[in-house]
């Protein structure tokens, strides 16, 4: 993003069944749209003996955040979702969410 607001029409897309279609051109596919899945799905895919669609159902409004961002570019991205979008607070708020739980993920226990 690099400071640069978000480009609305850029970022609509059509809903679209990926891994179904995956599956009907004879490959493998599978949808993962709650987080426990990811693993498992993974897994699959990696373990499969045909090429796989992994499709994964994620909030659009979230844009996603290298795993090594440096402060600069943290604050970049900041500033753009606080100032040049409407949800910026919304998606500060998940966009922490998803770095502490990166860092910071549940238990199996939990």
């Amino acid at each position: 993003m690099e400071g640069d607001p978000r480009y609305v029409p850029s970022q609509q897309l059509p809903d679209f069944p990926y891994a179904r279609y995956a599956e009907l051109l004879g490959l493998g596919g599978l949808r993962v749209d709650r987080p426990e899945q990811i693993a498992p799905a993974w897994d699959a895919a990696l373990r499969a003996e045909r090429p796989t669609v992994l499709e994964f159902v994620t909030d659009s409004n979230v844009p996603m955040t290298p795993p090594h961002i440096e402060g600069k570019q943290l604050k970049a991205y900041m500033s753009a979702l606080l100032h040049g979008d409407a949800e910026g607070i919304r998606l500060t708020i998940a966009s922490f969410k998803e770095a502490w739980a990166s860092l910071f993920p549940p238990s199996a226990a939990s």
